[in-house]
């Protein structure tokens, strides 16, 4: 009988009012890969997070290694034997890899480091893993795929028999994600017992073992891989047949309206020169790969990035945004593709992640109007189906659906005008069920107020389901379109595979683009690419012109002063940071 590495029993935890786990079990032998499915607030963290000892569990038993443990801490976890990889990386980028192996546990000797040891450990670690970086490399310079093969070394050198991936491929390219899997079925083999969180069914048909569906925080599904079907995953994570599971919006029949978006010959470092219109209600998708300079060429419409030349219009109102608060002026917001970094105020509650750009909208006379911000709030939770619709809950508490349906309800509650939205990588990370939620919102957005909807995904099934129209990148400019009965996720394949990373340097004006008439279904047009430069994105998405001071502290009354700045521009970010912007609001004033 294959020895068991990780059982846990009856686990049960609340928050408030709220059991986010409910007497749940899981079983995980050594050298099996188990995924964990279920919708953004299932409660798949909160499992891992009083696995990982962030949390304490009400009642159960985590059992490691044939240890059974009532609670557990973070420490005592990691001696146990448990590892978790969370989708953001706690790798430390100014250190190399061996230095980020051993933190915390570095070897000495005669009262120094031991570097070589640990260098010579770390390579036999890295090779276990099949990485190619070397123990020296600086780990902010590696790619995001070595990344995270550095934190499952990481995870050996300190001997894991349990090991917790929670979306690995979220942040990786196809390459890379291919490369991950065959080193997961590697530590398969190796022994290990890897719980394997994944929102992407083709990932599980390929790698799991077994799967467990949670649904409202008790197990919902259990069975062995063999035999099952993607129909009936989907029926266990929905919670109803698959015939009633809803569909994407379908595009828009009508023609486009009169152009919302006009941008002309833009262009800056890594993109262009771009081409491109967005009418009044229509989405448009940009896909490309990454590195194709897709996300570039939002953060330039956003002023997140500076612009080398090029026009753009929103209407008829020529705008040249060099800051976001220009943009957010001219009716262009931005929702960006790392929520966690870029968009969350992650100590700051759902109230005011949603309401803090409209604060100065809301006030009266000067005075902040906190009754206004509840009924903005509570109508943007009824809207997006938000989950929990708990205003004063930290941001960090949601899962990673509710978190992008606040990041998404900053600019779409009923205290918004946005004539143009920008949205990276929309769905990155969330459940089948909230991708489902976020189409129709957009596609809602789009048809009832008429907003231009310009966003970029390199995943071909989220294009076919929210464009009306896609334009392929690739080398960071527009090298095709589809549309109508020719967008389908094999002819965005074909078309940037099509035009490789170096698809010809001619014709630089080649890349226009605009609305088709009538509808009609348009040929995949090839134009000149130059191949982007590679680095990271690194701007802030969530400033905006309007002022908001700090949400008031314990009081009864309805209204606070607002004082008169001019920008709420604190880049929220997973280390807390947010918390010069605003401080969280005290029980009585949500």
């Amino acid at each position: 009988m294959t020895p068991v590495n990780l059982r846990i029993s009856r686990l049960t935890k609340s928050f408030g009012g709220v059991r986010a786990l409910d007497g749940v079990d899981l079983t995980v032998p050594m050298g099996q890969v188990h995924a964990l499915l279920g919708h953004n607030g299932a409660g798949k963290s909160t499992l891992i997070k009083c696995l990982g000892g962030a949390f304490p569990p009400d009642a159960g038993t985590i059992e490691v290694g044939g240890t059974p443990y009532t609670r557990l801490t973070p420490r005592a976890s990691i001696d146990a034997g448990v590892a978790i990889i969370f989708q953001t990386l706690s790798v430390v980028d100014a250190l190399t890899v061996t230095e980020n192996i051993f933190l915390g546990q570095e070897w000495t000797r005669c009262g120094r480091i031991d570097r070589r040891a640990q260098e010579n450990v770390a390579a036999g670690l890295l090779e276990r893993v099949a990485a190619t970086c070397s123990p020296r490399d600086r780990v902010g310079e590696l790619p995001m795929g070595q990344r995270q093969l550095v934190e499952i070394a990481k995870a050996l050198s300190r001997s894991a028999s349990v090991l917790v991936l929670d979306e690995p491929t979220a942040a990786l390219s196809t390459a890379e994600s291919d490369a991950l899997a065959g080193r997961v079925e590697d530590l398969r083999a190796q022994g290990l017992a890897i719980v394997y969180v994944t929102h992407l069914l083709s990932e599980v048909e390929r790698l799991a073992d077994a799967v467990t569906v949670l649904r409202d925080g008790r197990v919902a599904h259990h069975s062995p891989m063999a035999g099952r079907t993607r129909r009936e995953l989907v029926e266990a994570i929905a919670g109803r047949p698959a015939e009633e599971t809803p569909k994407p919006p379908p595009a828009s029949v009508r023609a486009p309206g009169s152009p919302r978006l006009t941008v002309d010959a833009l262009h800056g470092p890594g993109f262009g020169p771009v081409t491109l219109t967005v009418g009044e209600g229509e989405r448009v998708g940009l896909f490309g790969l990454i590195g194709s300079g897709r996300t570039r060429i939002l953060e330039t419409l956003y002023g997140s990035r500076p612009a080398a030349g090029g026009t753009v219009q929103v209407g008829d109102r020529a705008v040249a945004p060099v800051r976001p608060a220009d943009a957010l002026g001219a009716g262009i917001a931005f929702v960006p593709a790392d929520r966690r970094r870029q968009g969350l105020f992650p100590l700051l509650g759902a109230q005011d992640n949603v309401t803090l750009p409209s604060v100065r909208t809301l006030a009266r006379s000067g005075v902040r109007a906190l009754g206004a911000e509840r009924r903005v709030f509570a109508a943007l939770a009824e809207m997006v189906a938000l989950r929990p619709a708990r205003p004063r809950l930290p941001a960090s508490a949601f899962s990673g659906g509710n978190q992008q349906k606040l990041v998404l309800g900053r600019w779409i509650n009923e205290a918004r005008q946005v004539d143009v939205l920008l949205l990276d990588e929309p769905t990155q990370g969330v459940d089948v069920g909230a991708r489902q939620e976020i189409y129709r919102v957009v596609a809602s957005l789009a048809a009832d107020r008429g907003t231009a909807v310009l966003f970029a995904s390199s995943d071909p099934e989220e294009v076919v389901a929210l464009a009306d129209r896609a334009l392929v990148v690739a080398g960071g400019r527009v090298v095709g379109e589809l549309s109508g009965s020719d967008l389908t996720e094999q002819a965005l394949l074909s078309a940037v595979h099509h035009a490789g990373p170096s698809a010809g340097a001619s014709t630089a004006g080649a890349a226009a683009s605009s609305p088709p008439a009538g509808g009609d279904a348009s040929a995949v047009t090839e134009t000149a690419t130059a191949p982007p430069s590679d680095t990271d994105s690194d701007v802030s998405a969530v400033t905006d012109t309007d002022a908001a001071t700090a949400p008031p502290s314990d009081t009864d009354s309805d209204v606070f002063a607002v004082t008169d700045t001019d920008a709420a521009t604190a880049s929220p970010s997973d280390t807390g940071g947010n918390s010069s912007a605003v401080t969280e609001p005290a029980e009585g004033a949500a």
